[in-house]
């Protein structure tokens, strides 16, 4: 599609020239003498790139700027005037404006300021577009995985999708917990509804009974309008409550009647507001020590979990590293418009032996900055951090998730250095520090003996 250019300027000669350059650059373009026409123009059509004089009648280029942010953030605005001087310049760039050119302008620097600038819109459009295929599937929410429990995992979330329930989401940070309630929201009946999420630890009671519930004009002070709350917003559709267990026991009571209720209060209201909405929750901590100290109400628990789904990290998932990595890969390598197409073996071996603290959003961020730094087809150990590259050590855990007792890091290690040591088992127990007699009595003890003969 064409680039689409609105052009305002008061002077006639001056908006002829540059309808005229446009044109013959090939674009679509839209005129007027106007600020006012324009901005009405603004509000009807979108357009890439606006070409706007400073000084006219009435409403001035900045005017029709600032109007330009609100309604178009992605459409770059160019100022020109006759009046150029250094501070009406940097305050048109505070202001967003993309350029500021002083007449008598040049043809070749308007000529390359415009597309310079609907190169940047273009670009911004194709990232754009690019997210959202690479987010989708099937319309709905890609889950990337070829682990067989986390595939178990997706198939009860479909399963319980469509019944409307309330569910629980456990699982460590960066796991992917809002992704699969998204999912669930996509599978479910409710699809065509709004889907809202809120960070339950981000926000003060106050914050909170706001954002939720919403407060009529006048509820206290500052409160100039009506705010309707998410739960009211989110009917029909899914309301998303991550770190549920950060509220205060006073936001849970409140939480916990609009759930028996299937009605709320505004701050400030005298008639109750409907509530038709499904509550999906999220926590990373255990829910029942929280229950147990009294830091959480069992009855808004039995509530809340109707079922429960636990993500496990990403350690218990390693067969996914790879698959995600090139995920990754592949994402950000087109966003950045690079052809970073491989993943080094050492790179790989690296990821495989790291235990993912912060999980896939981690992993994500190493790939990402692998792809940036990256000047060639392949990510290399140079591109990671300084941290992962000196990595030399496995991870402690098992992969049930759990730690190994002393017996089993010992055999792990005395198996990895006959490894090492191409099965010599003199050289293995130098290297252990220990006797070649005593290395037998390990290898007997372990079960070894017979994997090294």
């Amino acid at each position: 599609m064409k680039t689409r250019i609105l052009i305002v300027d008061d002077e006639k000669i001056a908006l002829q020239n540059l309808e005229h350059i446009m044109n013959k650059e090939g674009y679509e373009v839209v005129s007027t003498q106007s600020g006012a026409a324009a901005i009405k123009f603004l509000e009807t059509q979108d357009f890439d790139v606006v070409l706007t004089d400073l000084k006219m009648e009435k409403i001035d280029g900045t005017q029709v700027l600032k109007r330009c942010r609100e309604l178009h953030p992605d459409t770059e605005v160019i100022m020109i005037t006759g009046f150029a001087t250094l501070e009406s310049a940097v305050n048109c760039m505070k202001q967003g404006a993309f350029y500021y050119i002083a007449k008598p302008f040049r043809l070749e620097e308007v000529r390359k300021v415009t597309k310079e600038a609907s190169e940047k819109v273009a670009l911004k459009k194709e990232n754009r577009q690019l997210r959202t295929l690479l987010e989708a599937y099937h319309g709905k929410v890609k889950i990337i995985t070829q682990n067989k429990e986390m595939l178990n995992l997706l198939e009860t979330a479909r399963q319980i999708a469509p019944t409307g329930c309330n569910i629980i989401i456990r699982g460590e940070s960066g796991t992917g917990k809002e992704l699969l309630v998204r999912y669930i929201h996509y599978n479910s009946g409710r699809a065509n509804g709004p889907f809202f999420a809120i960070n339950c630890g981000a926000f003060t009671d106050e914050l909170l009974t706001n954002e939720l519930f919403g407060h009529e004009k006048g509820a206290f002070t500052g409160a100039m309008t009506q705010k309707r709350g998410l739960m009211e917003i989110a009917a029909g559709g899914t309301l998303f409550l991550d770190e549920v267990t950060e509220m205060s026991p006073a936001m849970q009571v409140k939480l916990l009647r609009v759930i028996q209720e299937r009605e709320m209060l505004p701050v400030g209201g005298t008639e109750p507001v409907k509530v038709d909405v499904r509550i999906i929750s999220a926590a990373n901590k255990g829910i029942r020590e929280l229950i147990n100290s009294g830091k959480f109400r069992s009855d808004l628990y039995f509530r809340l979990n109707v079922v429960t789904i636990r993500i496990p990290p990403l350690c218990e998932r390693k067969n996914d590293i790879p698959l995600l990595s090139y995920y990754f890969l592949e994402k950000y390598s087109t966003l950045m418009k690079k052809n970073v197409e491989e993943i080094s073996k050492e790179v790989l071996d690296v990821l495989e032996n790291y235990d993912f603290p912060g999980n896939v959003r981690e992993l994500e961020n190493i790939i990402e900055r692998g792809v940036a730094l990256s000047n060639g087809k392949s990510i290399e150990a140079i591109h990671l951090s300084e941290d992962l590259r000196d990595l030399n050590i496995k991870t402690f855990r098992r992969k049930d998730g759990n730690l190994p007792t002393l017996d089993e890091q010992e055999r792990t290690y005395i198996q990895w250095v006959l490894n090492e040591a191409k099965g010599n088992k003199s050289a293995a127990a130098k290297i252990l520090g220990i006797d070649r007699v005593s290395l037998w009595r390990k290898l007997t003890k372990y079960g070894l003996d017979d994997e090294t003969n």
